[in-house]
């Protein structure tokens, strides 16, 4: 259908898309709703999302069933210790037959790149990513290219096996919009999983729900969202709290806070609204925040204080002495 002249889809437009992407990607992903959930908003505010868990526990099968729903190019690079910057950017070849460079496009040049074990590429392999994220284009060779739009990076990585892996550093880690947890799942629903993948992956039975197109509609209608002065001071306030902490040696980055609005423009859109509430600041501050941060003093965990206190334990604590303004919370 064509964009209505505001730029926004109809709300049922909107919600009935929404709804087919979490239910598409739920057959896949046994339990996990809120873990879906999370994957559409960040989709929805362009941002990047990094999926960290314990081997098993289907991340790259949720990089993969997001991207599925979509009718759109989708890359998907395994990170390994040998791979090189160009084997994601690409590289410019010399053609015999025309005695010219030629560049050969990598699989960043696509909608959706999902990053399977990021960490497991070097840090030079992983800072080829930088600009891509960034500014959605990719320097070769003294030659700028741009991506397509939309671009986004779904990249799994393990945060317990540290043999053969390389930690992504600040810059790495600041331009994911988001980072989720996937979790174990509850017996029920290990149970179903053993019994609906003893013959064949819940993959192969998916297909797009979305064109790219829609998705553009999607994402043109989140933007439109409204965010009052005073919501924005609040998203401000959190940040800028990160950076005071005690607890705290690196804070949030400005970035962190654009993306924090972002998030939860997505989130309110997805809940019905067209309007961002002091609550979904809240609830994606863990999430958007808590990987971007460093603890003053913290334990072989990075993410872990001396005290015992983790970053998510700072989070929520500066998120509830922060005073919600009054015009917010009654917007």
């Amino acid at each position: 259908m064509d964009v209505p002249s505001s730029g926004s889809l109809p709300d049922d437009v909107f919600h009935d898309r929404c709804d087919a992407i979490i239910r598409s990607v739920s057959t896949v992903i046994d339990g996990k709703t809120e873990a879906v959930r999370l994957a559409l908003t960040v989709l929805l505010a362009e941002g990047h999302l990094l999926i960290e868990d314990v081997p098993g526990v289907g991340k790259t099968m949720l990089a993969r069933a997001l991207a599925r729903t979509v009718d759109s190019t989708v890359s998907r690079v395994q990170f390994t210790p040998d791979l090189l910057p160009a084997d994601i950017t690409g590289v410019s070849v010399y053609n015999q037959n025309t005695r010219e460079f030629e560049f050969k496009k990598g699989p960043v040049f696509a909608n959706i790149l999902i990053g399977d074990e990021i960490n497991r590429a070097s840090p030079k392999t992983q800072s080829a990513l930088l600009e891509c994220m960034a500014e959605s284009s990719v320097t070769v060779d003294g030659t700028t290219y741009e991506l397509e739009t939309p671009f986004i990076v779904v990249a799994t990585q393990n945060p317990i096996e540290m043999e053969g892996t390389y930690p992504l550093p600040e810059a790495q880690r600041d331009r994911f919009m988001a980072r989720i947890s996937m979790g174990y799942p509850d017996a029920a629903a290990e149970l179903e999983m053993l019994r609906s993948r003893e013959l064949s992956s819940p993959l192969d039975a998916l297909t797009p729900v979305v064109s790219v197109d829609q998705l553009r509609e999607l994402i043109a209608t989140v933007r439109r969202v409204y965010v009052s002065t005073a919501v924005e001071e609040y998203a401000v306030a959190i940040a800028q709290a990160t950076r005071r902490d005690p607890e705290v040696r690196l804070g949030a980055s400005p970035r962190a806070t654009l993306h924090l609005v972002r998030a939860a423009k997505a989130r309110a859109a997805i809940d019905g609204r067209d309007f961002v509430l002091p609550d979904d600041i809240d609830a994606l501050a863990v999430t958007v925040l808590a990987h971007r941060m460093i603890p003053a003093r913290h334990s072989a965990q990075a993410s872990t204080v001396l005290t015992g206190h983790s970053i998510a334990d700072v989070i929520e604590r500066i998120v509830a002495e922060t005073p919600v303004p009054v015009t917010a919370a009654a917007s």
